[in-house]
Protein backbone atom coordinates (compact mmCIF):
# COMPACT_ATOMS: atom_id res chain seq x y z
CA UNK A 1 0.00 0.00 0.00
CA UNK A 2 3.25 2.07 1.05
CA UNK A 3 4.06 1.81 -2.97
CA UNK A 4 0.71 2.93 -4.49
CA UNK A 5 1.00 6.06 -2.15
CA UNK A 6 4.16 7.28 -3.18
CA UNK A 7 3.59 5.94 -7.05
CA UNK A 8 0.48 6.75 -7.21
CA UNK A 9 -1.10 9.35 -4.76
CA UNK A 10 2.18 11.65 -4.54
CA UNK A 11 2.15 12.51 -8.27
CA UNK A 12 -1.56 13.19 -8.23
CA UNK A 13 -1.32 15.24 -4.91
CA UNK A 14 1.35 16.24 -4.31
CA UNK A 15 3.04 16.90 -7.38
CA UNK A 16 6.91 17.79 -6.72
CA UNK A 17 6.78 17.08 -3.37
CA UNK A 18 9.62 16.28 -1.07
CA UNK A 19 9.57 12.67 0.37
CA UNK A 20 10.44 13.43 4.10
CA UNK A 21 9.46 10.34 5.80
CA UNK A 22 8.40 6.71 4.32
CA UNK A 23 8.01 3.43 6.97
CA UNK A 24 6.30 -0.09 6.94
CA UNK A 25 5.84 -2.48 9.02
CA UNK A 26 8.85 -4.20 8.52
CA UNK A 27 10.77 -1.33 8.47
CA UNK A 28 9.90 2.01 10.63
CA UNK A 29 12.07 4.54 9.23
CA UNK A 30 13.05 3.36 5.64
CA UNK A 31 13.60 7.08 4.62
CA UNK A 32 13.63 9.70 7.23
CA UNK A 33 14.40 13.22 6.30
CA UNK A 34 15.37 14.51 9.96
CA UNK A 35 17.09 17.62 8.48
CA UNK A 36 14.37 18.61 6.29
CA UNK A 37 11.71 18.16 9.04
CA UNK A 38 13.59 19.95 11.45
CA UNK A 39 13.68 22.98 8.64
CA UNK A 40 10.00 23.30 8.40
CA UNK A 41 9.92 23.20 12.64
CA UNK A 42 9.05 19.48 13.52
CA UNK A 43 11.34 17.53 16.23
CA UNK A 44 10.19 14.08 16.00
CA UNK A 45 9.58 12.46 19.26
CA UNK A 46 11.36 8.86 18.84
CA UNK A 47 9.48 6.82 20.25
CA UNK A 48 6.04 8.69 18.24
CA UNK A 49 4.18 6.36 16.50
CA UNK A 50 4.97 7.57 13.11
CA UNK A 51 2.71 7.84 10.03
CA UNK A 52 3.16 5.46 6.74
CA UNK A 53 4.42 8.32 4.58
CA UNK A 54 4.83 12.35 4.72
CA UNK A 55 5.09 14.33 2.13
CA UNK A 56 6.29 18.48 1.75
CA UNK A 57 4.35 19.91 -0.80
CA UNK A 58 6.08 22.74 -1.61
CA UNK A 59 4.12 24.20 -3.59
CA UNK A 60 1.48 25.17 -1.06
CA UNK A 61 3.57 24.84 1.92
CA UNK A 62 1.46 21.80 3.24
CA UNK A 63 2.86 18.40 4.87
CA UNK A 64 0.65 15.80 4.24
CA UNK A 65 0.59 12.63 5.91
CA UNK A 66 -0.84 9.67 4.60
CA UNK A 67 -1.81 6.64 6.94
CA UNK A 68 -2.15 3.01 5.05
CA UNK A 69 -5.56 1.25 6.43
CA UNK A 70 -3.40 -1.78 5.98
CA UNK A 71 -0.91 -1.15 8.33
CA UNK A 72 -2.48 1.17 11.25
CA UNK A 73 -5.88 1.73 9.88
CA UNK A 74 -7.43 4.93 9.59
CA UNK A 75 -7.04 8.85 10.74
CA UNK A 76 -9.77 8.55 13.35
CA UNK A 77 -10.00 11.11 16.43
CA UNK A 78 -7.57 8.87 18.32
CA UNK A 79 -4.75 9.06 15.47
CA UNK A 80 -5.73 12.31 13.95
CA UNK A 81 -5.09 14.08 17.77
CA UNK A 82 -1.68 12.09 18.07
CA UNK A 83 -0.23 12.69 14.34
CA UNK A 84 -1.20 16.49 15.19
CA UNK A 85 0.67 16.42 18.41
CA UNK A 86 3.77 14.37 16.34
CA UNK A 87 3.80 17.26 14.16
CA UNK A 88 3.44 20.12 16.67
CA UNK A 89 4.94 22.87 15.46
CA UNK A 90 5.41 22.15 11.56
CA UNK A 91 5.57 25.69 9.99
CA UNK A 92 3.78 23.65 6.35
CA UNK A 93 -0.18 23.77 7.28
CA UNK A 94 -0.61 20.15 7.59
CA UNK A 95 -3.10 17.73 5.69
CA UNK A 96 -4.05 14.06 6.84
CA UNK A 97 -4.91 11.51 4.53
CA UNK A 98 -6.02 7.78 4.92
CA UNK A 99 -5.13 5.53 2.20
CA UNK A 100 -7.48 2.55 1.14
CA UNK A 101 -6.39 -0.41 -1.41
CA UNK A 102 -9.81 -0.51 -2.31
CA UNK A 103 -13.61 1.20 -1.90
CA UNK A 104 -14.89 -2.27 -0.15
CA UNK A 105 -11.95 -1.80 2.73
CA UNK A 106 -12.86 1.41 3.35
CA UNK A 107 -16.52 0.59 3.86
CA UNK A 108 -15.58 -1.28 6.88
CA UNK A 109 -13.67 1.87 8.53
CA UNK A 110 -15.83 4.04 7.20
CA UNK A 111 -17.44 5.22 10.27
CA UNK A 112 -14.16 5.51 11.96
CA UNK A 113 -12.51 8.04 9.72
CA UNK A 114 -11.81 11.93 11.20
CA UNK A 115 -13.86 14.95 10.31
CA UNK A 116 -10.80 17.55 8.60
CA UNK A 117 -9.45 14.68 6.73
CA UNK A 118 -9.12 13.30 3.42
CA UNK A 119 -9.41 9.58 2.09
CA UNK A 120 -7.54 8.63 -1.17
CA UNK A 121 -9.09 4.74 -2.36
CA UNK A 122 -5.82 3.33 -4.49
CA UNK A 123 -8.22 1.61 -7.03
CA UNK A 124 -10.00 5.39 -8.01
CA UNK A 125 -6.22 7.21 -7.88
CA UNK A 126 -7.56 10.79 -9.49
CA UNK A 127 -10.06 11.20 -7.02
CA UNK A 128 -10.29 12.25 -2.99
CA UNK A 129 -13.02 12.03 -0.68
CA UNK A 130 -13.20 15.00 1.59
CA UNK A 131 -14.53 14.71 5.14
CA UNK A 132 -15.10 18.28 5.90
CA UNK A 133 -17.73 20.70 4.80
CA UNK A 134 -15.83 24.27 4.49
CA UNK A 135 -13.05 23.52 1.86
CA UNK A 136 -11.51 21.02 -0.27
CA UNK A 137 -7.98 19.38 0.28
CA UNK A 138 -5.55 21.76 2.47
CA UNK A 139 -4.94 22.31 6.12
CA UNK A 140 -7.05 23.30 8.32
CA UNK A 141 -6.40 25.95 11.12
CA UNK A 142 -7.37 25.55 14.84
CA UNK A 143 -9.98 27.60 15.93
Amino acid sequence: MVKEIVEQFAPRFTPDGVLVYLGDTEEKHKHYEIEYLRSLGVEIDPHGRMPDVAIHYTEQNWLVIVEAVTSHGPVNALRHNQLRDLFDGSKAGLVFVTAFLNRSTMREYLPDIDWETEVWVADAPDHLIHFDGERFLGPYESS
